[in-house]
């Protein structure tokens, strides 16, 4: 049987696109296919509308099984448990172009769910999911405006790639995620080695022009399979009813937002008024006998369209925002270093009233994380972790592990300051920072930014260059669009893009866009982008102004570690039988560890410089050759009755025989020396099978 299926060129390879065989109950199924990697995706809706919520309940879920790799999971239950990072951070991935292209007021439940069934080592799933997602709802009877694409994008001797495969984006000096319709983009997620706004610009309108063929197969897939979109019912409330609340509270409200700097007055202010909305039963009147089933909820729901109203028209007409800044206006700034002992670096950065205090914490090469994935098992060195406690907005409720959110915005972070992290030849630690969001009105992820640059510079750190972020926000309608600097978290809930863009004075190391409208010009992000810039430069010299560069020495309770490379005919020497003699070298000199690659490379640890100065001196003595002639201070470690066996290099043992103990006649060595004595020695001969014949007493003559 034949089933449709459409396919189109996507960069080196083909994407295909296939329905009708897998999957038949789900409302929409598509499987994708791009090489050897293929990805299910499945789209369902909720028969009737939730009780009680006023925000739509969409559920993305992307899977990575093991066995799509021909692998078995690891561990002791040997399947797939909790989802990982990068199944986390696909499910946002997919969500947020998705989400503004469902109708306002629908609340029934819906759930896309992304299963990769087949991967290669070259193709990742993660795009072909966000392009399997649009086209499994474009299928359905789900009411959804799209269709949307996404295509990956690297940047590699200068040219833009479609659909690099996981070796050229190795190579390759930006990562980007572009998802977007015909008119413009709706979703972008990238990282870049410091790369200029000009050729961000470029790869923009590059992207766009890249996502179209994918975008054009779905219609078609759509007029071949697709089903009639089903009209769900959207509760309306009666216009009257609007009218009274927006008479009882505009006016108020008005007053409210037209310049309240402190975000808990302003919040006390707002919940004051609702309430003496909610207690004027008035505005019940006429509706409670009638048809219109009229609730608290319905209040907030026209009170949230106030706020919305009031808040674009001060901006729109009055170059106002609520806080009273102007539109390129950056909240006050601060920048602190140095503030806790134990800590191995912190800095504090705060912007407004949005507050990161970041730590960083320095560890050895055990401390590196293990990441097991679809393409392989890879070690993590820089990490960086990002935590959102309820008190930071002035809430009580229970605290969990991390969620998606704090998955996504530490990510976000983490890809922003990757770029400037020295290579492990330059600074051979494990590297952990932890942001603490302290308070929170809005860009948190870009104040963790700044506050993990800080305390990487305080940790001694030698990074590439200071980077910072700041969050580009958009009030929009038919007629006009308006772009605001450093937005807080009423302009990001009430407004239409959240433009997050990070960065050295040198370039652009990380990008995030989400947006509550259908799409963006490329133009206008172009105008973004440049706008970003200027106000980066700002916090740079704020945060640059409290440390100019990273310390020259580390925090006295950091760990110490060196790399000493070790010729490849000498490590079986310097491990020794078992282990024997490394675990000796620890012992004796105080060391934490010793780890020895297959190429001799040795990353040596220590608790502090002295006893790293110590292991240092003693691997070197020992892969030292020894020197015919050359006195040295040994320690006898064997008697016999012929002699002292004693150590004279590390590792190196050598006979000083009993008539190299002294000038006078020895009948007994025990007479003489005694275990654990030293004293210096004169290498007289290394004999044919290799051994050592040491002198005490033409070392003494000497």
């Amino acid at each position: 049987m034949n089933y449709p299926r459409v396919e189109v060129e996507y960069g080196t390879n083909r994407l295909v696109m296939e329905t009708g065989k897998l999957a038949k109950q789900a409302s929409g199924a598509v499987l994708v296919r791009c090489g050897g990697t293929a990805v299910l995706v499945t789209v369902c809706i909720a028969g009737k509308a939730r009780e009680g919520i006023d925000f739509f309940p969409l559920t993305v879920e992307y899977q990575e099984k093991t066995y799509a790799a021909g692998k078995i999971p690891g561990g002791f239950f040997k399947r797939e448990g909790r989802q990982s990072e990068k199944e986390i951070l696909t499910s946002r991935l997919i969500d947020r172009p998705i989400r503004p292209l469902f109708p306002e007021g629908l609340f029934n439940e819906v759930q896309v769910i992304a299963t990769v069934l087949s991967a290669d080592p070259e193709n990742d799933p993660d795009v072909l999911a966000i392009n399997g997602a649009s086209a499994a709802l474009m299928l359905s009877d789900i009411p959804f405006d799209g269709p949307i694409s996404a295509v990956r994008i690297g940047l590699v001797d200068d040219q833009f790639i479609v659909n690099p495969t996981y070796e050229q984006r190795a190579q390759s000096k930006l990562d980007f995620v572009v998802a977007g319709d015909a008119e413009g983009l709706v979703m972008i997620e990238g990282d870049g080695k410091e790369i200029p706004e000009a050729k961000i610009k470029e790869m923009l309108a590059f992207a766009h022009k890249a996502l179209q063929p994918v975008r054009a197969i779905q219609v078609q897939l759509q007029k071949e399979a697709g089903k009639a979109k089903t009209q769900v019912e959207t509760k309306v409330v009666p216009p009257a009813f609007v009218e009274k609340v927006r008479g009882l509270g505009m006016a108020r409200l008005s007053e409210i937002l037209g310049g309240t700097v402190d975000k808990k007055t302003r919040e006390k202010a707002l919940n004051e008024l609702f309430a003496s909305l909610v207690a004027d039963m008035t505005i019940y009147a006429g509706f409670k006998k009638g048809k219109a089933d009229i609730s608290e909820n319905d209040v907030k729901a026209v009170f949230e369209i106030m706020q919305y109203d009031v808040m674009r028209k001060n901006v729109f007409e009055r170059q106002l925002r609520a806080d009273g800044r102007g539109l390129n206006e950056i909240r006050a700034l601060s920048a602190e270093t140095g503030i806790f002992e134990r800590t191995h670096g912190t800095g504090l950065f705060t912007r407004g009233q949005t507050q990161s205090l970041a730590t960083v914490t320095l560890g050895t090469k055990i401390d590196e994380q293990l990441m097991e994935a679809l393409d392989g098992v890879t070690y993590r060195r820089f990490m960086l972790h990002y935590n959102f406690p309820p008190f930071s907005v002035g809430e009580t409720k229970p605290v969990r592990g991390p969620g998606r959110r704090e998955i996504g915005h530490g990510a976000l972070a983490h890809r922003s300051l990757e770029a400037v992290i020295p290579s492990p030849e330059d600074f051979p630690y494990t590297i952990r920072v932890v942001s603490e969001i302290l308070e929170s009105n809005g860009s948190s992820s870009m104040a963790t930014v700044c506050a993990s640059t800080l305390a990487l510079m305080d940790a001694g750190v030698p990074i590439k260059a200071p980077v910072a972020g700041i969050s580009v926000g958009l009030i929009s309608d038919a007629q006009r669009s308006v772009l605001i600097t450093d937005i807080q978290g009423m302009e990001d809930h009430f407004g239409d893009m959240d433009f997050k863009v990070s960065g050295t004075r040198e370039g652009i190391t990380g990008v995030q866009l989400d947006l509550k409208i259908r799409h963006i010009s490329v133009e206008l992000l172009g105008q973004a982008i440049d706008q970003a810039r200027e106000a980066r430069m700002k916090i740079l010299d704020t945060m640059t102004a409290a440390l100019p560069a990273p310390r020259t020495t580390l925090s006295a309770y950091a760990p110490r570690i060196s790399i000493l490379q070790i010729p490849q005919d000498k490590i079986g020497e310097v491990i020794g039988p078992g282990g024997k003699t490394i675990r000796k070298i620890i012992e004796s000199t105080g060391a934490t560890s010793i780890d020895i690659d297959d190429e001799g490379k040795a990353f040596i640890s220590a608790p502090n410089q002295a006893a790293l100065d110590c292991v240092m001196n003693y691997l070197s003595s020992m892969l030292e050759m020894p020197e015919v002639g050359k006195i040295y201070e040994a320690t006898v470690v064997k008697i016999m009755n012929f002699g002292a066996f004693c150590e004279f290099m590390p590792g190196r043992d050598g006979l000083v025989h009993v008539s190299e103990l002294s000038d006078k006649f020895v009948k007994d060595p025990n007479e003489l020396v005694k275990m654990g004595d030293t004293f210096p020695v004169l290498l007289v001969e290394i004999d044919k099978m290799g051994r050592y014949n040491l002198s005490r007493k033409k070392a003494e003559k000497k």
